[in-house]
């Protein structure tokens, strides 16, 4: 038997989740729990007829075998449950505990639970009754608001609209989503209105209060509602003594206040706009703690509390740094130049250190467009709008919608000068929570902590020190915090700071060695510290615990810059810039995560372009459209990172690719075979390659480069199997490149190979290996019958590295084996006669040695002699014939 249970005092998203699941099982038993809310009471004492639930009582004596638990992770007692029965989980929250192995647990990122069947009926084009859909309806706009928390996803919305095609009923939504409060209800309602303690926590209004409710039966949540409604805090938590326990009823009207965080410590749940605990007093003891237990709960919600409400965003976490400013003589010309480089929409227009205006791409087009090369004055809106780092959000949003200004200057309070811009668009992204982290900055320092060995945390970490000491931001970029928000972290890092790095490099080799080499077009410097390993363990206090080889020989530190490109697939140009434009350069969203260094900044992860999200996502983005066009070995990039994570390039991205894909026959041979190499270095190249072959890529670098998959095996085992002894191969990134393209390339035409060659501007021993492999190729025909020194006398102008690819193919087992042979003993075989020999029988030196000791050593080779003797009886035979 299989039944289907949710949790007890029922919301309308448990009834209707249990009458989901039973939709979707039909056999299965939906068994109502013992208590429920009052208006879910209510709207099943009048339609529970209709309704195919059970009571408990009312379970057939039978053994059961599966549990359904929805909305829910908590299992009750149940009789007739079976030891070895299966539990299934089916729930819209985060996973709470360690579930039992005989537990399958299913949790969807969902504003209701109810969402999750809707879909599977939809999905079953079956029809369904009014009242199950009216039902269905009031689970997902009770766990939804109405829609309208931001717990909310697309797919509720689609299965409300789903529910309506069929039938629901929005007025009986509404009687039973609102009901009036009961007597009781009504009694407790007075007193908590009586004890509200009002609290402003980090800007927000939050309400609390605390009651005894003596014997009521009736469900809390209905007097929070009608309590928000009146009172209209951003948060509002009441804390009352029922006959079951004392109950916590948590909502919230922003995502700055997280109910649902504050519910968990008490052991509850829930959403973070409504959530609920249930606390039984002697199970919420606090050591030393004298206070009747409402009190202590009281108290101990007031202390936490500040965890929970995230702090304002201001202007200065989402503005950008160091922005280009206009006089007010700047020409129109020299503005539209600065607005194609520099890409803003709109600059403000400083005289004697005041804002005065704001001069914008419209403004200036038009000018352009009448022929009128005026200066800023005459263009600009004029006026002072400004804004402050320290403002909140709220205030940059009704600046911008009074004075319809898309970029405001942001001025130093103490000094008036301006040190950034805001946008209309870092302010959507950020209302929207689509670009940094904005309601509460993740912190990923347990994971950095827990990701590098102890000597190079504490190399970071005394770089980072450094940078706090001179009050400049140091960030890890890139790809290190990607893998590190993937669980699959590196080693390697390198450290971008918002000012000069080459000052603080300078300052490290002063106070701890080793030498900065600086490279200044870049503001970059190298600090090597390869011979000063032992010093800084000494200095860590790692000494004993720590080996050198924990720490790296260099460690690259980076001005924040931003880049142009004048051109297509040319060089940038560079200029020193903020952490937000320095991320803003780079090639994909999940490549411009960055992780803060300096003080109590330490671990906070910086997102401004939904990086971590198209993680979670498993998408490759550029930044923007012109990204391709701008450095077109992104393309080759983004197939690598693709597959790599296996991933999926998104829809607008491959768009905007293949657009761009002509644009790799104007990238130099050598930027092309870097971007080559490092496919080779992948775990997986041989997807990659495929997937480069299936785009067209490869041919678009050169008509005649392809990859058929042919010989995937044999790519793997010469880039990632060590090499035998016998080979004599060094283990080196190059020797295993030069394997990889002599099995890519070598059966290739010989005219093919060097015009491919010139085009990636392969190494010269490189080109020489393809050159030999496909003479080779040409001389393999399995032939059993060839003799040993003719052979050798084929492979010995033939590179080892050849002969490790070629035998590592697909070729006759007998040319293996002759290969083979040749490697481990015909290519040692000599005769022991010897040039001076010779020249002591009075032969004239050339070309006859040669001739001699080759035809000896072939005797040697092919049996016809074995010992020193028939060798010098072999030598004068050959000079009677010679």
């Amino acid at each position: 038997m299989q039944v289907i249970l949710t949790h007890e005092q029922a919301d309308f998203d448990a009834l209707a989740s249990l009458l989901g699941a039973h939709l979707v099982n039909p056999k299965s038993i939906a068994v109502l729990p013992h208590r429920m809310n009052r208006n879910v009471q209510s709207f099943l004492n009048l339609y529970g007829s209709e309704l195919p639930f059970k009571d408990f009582r009312d379970i057939p004596v039978e053994p059961i075998d599966q549990v359904i638990l929805v909305d829910t992770q908590s299992m009750i007692t149940l009789r007739g449950l079976r030891s070895n029965a299966s539990i299934q989980v089916i729930d819209h929250h985060e996973p709470r505990q360690i579930f039992p192995d005989n537990w399958a647990v299913t949790t969807q990122a969902l504003g209701s639970c109810t969402t999750y069947f809707v879909e599977i009926l939809r999905d079953c084009n079956g029809g369904i009754q009014p009242v199950f859909a009216t039902l269905l309806l009031l689970g997902i706009y009770e766990d939804t608001g109405s829609l309208t928390y931001s717990s909310t996803t697309s797919r509720d919305v689609r299965a409300v609209a789903y529910l309506l095609e069929h039938g629901a009923n929005l007025t009986i939504v509404s009687e039973f989503l609102n009901p009036p409060l009961s007597d009781e209800q009504r009694q407790v309602y007075d007193r908590l209105l009586a004890s509200v303690n009002t609290l402003v926590i980090h800007g927000q209004k939050i309400i609390v209060s605390v009651t005894d409710a003596g014997e009521m039966s009736d469900e809390i949540s209905s007097i929070a509602h009608k309590l928000r409604d009146l009172l209209d805090p951003d948060g509002l938590f009441i804390i009352v003594r029922t006959q079951e326990g004392i109950r916590i009823v948590a909502r919230s009207s922003t995502d700055r206040v997280n109910a649902a965080e504050v519910a968990a410590h008490f052991g509850g749940g829930g959403h973070t706009r409504a959530a609920a605990a249930l606390i039984i007093p002697s199970s919420f003891e606090l050591s030393g703690d004298k206070k009747q237990p409402l009190e202590r709960i009281y108290h101990e919600l007031l202390r936490i509390l500040p965890e929970h409400v995230s702090p304002p965003i201001t202007v200065g976490q989402i503005m950008s740094r160091r922005p280009l400013l206009l006089s007010p003589q700047t020409l129109a010309n020299e503005a539209a130049q600065l607005m194609r480089k520099y890409g803003y929409e709109g600059y403000p227009v400083v005289e004697d250190g005041k804002v005065i205006g704001l001069l914008t791409r419209r403004a200036v087009d038009r000018a352009l467009a009448h022929k009128m090369n005026i200066p800023a004055s005459s263009l600009m809106e004029a006026g002072e709008v400004i804004t402050h780092p320290g403002d909140p959000l709220d205030d940059l949003q009704q600046i911008m919608s009074t004075t319809g200004w898309g970029q405001v200057p942001v001025v130093d309070p103490l000094d008036g000068q301006v040190v950034g811009i805001v946008t209309r668009t870092d302010l959507l992204k950020t209302l929207s929570s689509t670009g940094e982290a904005t309601q509460k900055r993740v912190n990923l320092s347990e994971k950095l902590d827990a990701a590098l060995p102890p000597a190079r945390l504490a190399l970071l970490k005394l770089i980072a020190g450094e940078a706090n000491k001179q009050h400049i931001p140091a960030y890890i970029v890139g790809g290190f915090v990607r893998d590190l928000l993937l669980d699959r972290p590196g080693l390697d890092f390198d450290v971008v700071v918002e000012g000069d790095a080459i000052k603080i490099a300078r300052q490290l080799e002063h106070l701890v060695g080793g030498r900065v080499v600086i490279h200044r077009r870049f503001g970059t410097a190298k600090w090597w510290i390869a011979d000063i390993h032992d010093q800084l363990l000494a200095i860590f206090g790692l000494r004993e615990n720590s080996t050198s080889s924990q720490l790296p020989d260099s460690v690259d530190l980076i001005s924040a810059r931003r880049e142009f490109y004048d051109y297509p697939s040319a060089l940038p140009t560079v200029e020193r810039s903020s952490i937000k434009l320095d991320l803003q350069r780079r090639d994909f969203t999940i490549n411009t995560l960055a992780v803060r260094l300096d003080g109590r900044h330490y671990g906070a992860l910086y997102d401004y372009w939904d990086g971590a999200n198209d993680l979670r996502r498993g998408l490759v983005r550029v930044l923007h459209s012109l990204s391709f066009v701008d450095d077109p070995t992104r393309i080759l990039r983004a197939i690598r990172f693709e597959q790599r994570f296996h991933f999926q390039t998104e829809a607008r991205t491959m768009q905007l690719l293949i657009e761009a894909r002509p644009l790799l026959r104007q990238v130099s041979g050598d930027r092309l075979r870097h971007e080559l190499d490092q496919i080779l270095s992948e775990p997986d190249p041989h997807l990659i390659l495929a997937r480069l072959q299936e785009l067209e890529l490869l041919t678009a670098i050169h008509p005649e480069l392809r990859w058929d998959g042919v010989d995937d095996v044999a790519l793997l085992h010469v880039l990632q199997q060590p090499f035998d002894v016998e080979w004599e191969i060094p283990e080196t990134q190059q020797s295993r490149h030069t394997l990889a393209y002599i099995i890519w390339l070598g059966k290739t035409p010989t005219e093919k190979i060097r015009s491919i060659s010139s085009r990636l501007r392969l190494p010269h021993h490189t080109i020489g290996c393809l050159l030999a492999a496909r003479r080779l190729w040409k001389d393999i025909d399995g032939s059993t019958t060839i003799t040993p020194s003719q052979v050798v006398n084929r492979l010995d102008t033939v590179p080892i590295e050849v002969l490790y690819a070629i035998y590592h193919q697909n070729i006759p087992t007998s040319s293996k084996e002759h290969i083979w042979h040749y490697i481990t003993k015909w290519r040692k075989v000599k005769p022991i006669i010897t040039a001076a020999h010779l020249q002591q029988l009075q032969i004239p030196p050339g070309p006859l040695y040669r001739k001699i000791l080759a035809g000896l050593r072939s005797a040697w080779l092919d049996g016809r002699i074995h010992s020193s003797e028939e060798e010098e009886q072999y030598l004068q035979q050959m000079l009677k014939q010679l």
